[in-house]
């Protein structure tokens, strides 16, 4: 087995101030997933495909915004509208793989208040500097995705 070889699960709960479904449709909306997913202003997401369906694929090109050389592929295995999504994650550079994750979301609330819980079960073929950026840029978009709801939601208010 390579020394690169490293798997770990990172957990990631966030009370978010916004109904399940707003919350579910930040997810599903491709355009919605380009603001609150990248984990830095110098960073950008770029969908080349998006099909947002159980057995559907979505690709985007992520990184710097002006170095988009991650290629990460999303495959659909359960979409729950709106409570439950689970996916994969496949991440490579220049073809060569980095990572894949299996991504459990689960979206539970009362109200105006919802629960997000996100569990990554990651393998990193490239070592444990993967799993800290894949664990920092989760929390960091996580972040992200209940400040843009907490902003959209004051707008419409």
């Amino acid at each position: 087995m390579s020394e690169q070889l490293t798997h770990d699960t990172i957990s990631i709960s966030k009370t978010i101030k916004a109904t399940v479904e707003q919350v579910f449709a930040a997810w599903e909306d491709p355009n919605a997933r380009t603001i609150w997913g990248p984990p830095s202003d110098d960073e950008a997401i770029e969908f080349v495909e998006n099909d947002f369906r159980v057995g559907g694929i979505d690709v985007h090109l992520c990184g710097q915004k002006d170095d988009l050389r991650f290629q990460v592929e999303t495959r659909y295995y359960e979409i729950n509208s709106p409570n439950l999504l689970i996916f994969t994650e496949c991440v490579k550079s220049e073809n060569a793989p980095l990572s894949t994750s299996l991504i459990t979301v689960a979206i539970a609330g009362n109200g105006s208040l919802t629960e997000l819980s996100v569990t990554i079960q990651i393998a990193s073929l490239v070592g444990s500097d993967m799993i800290k950026g894949t664990r920092s840029g989760w929390q960091i978009a996580i972040s992200n995705l209940a400040a843009h709801l907490e902003t959209s939601t004051r707008e419409t208010q």
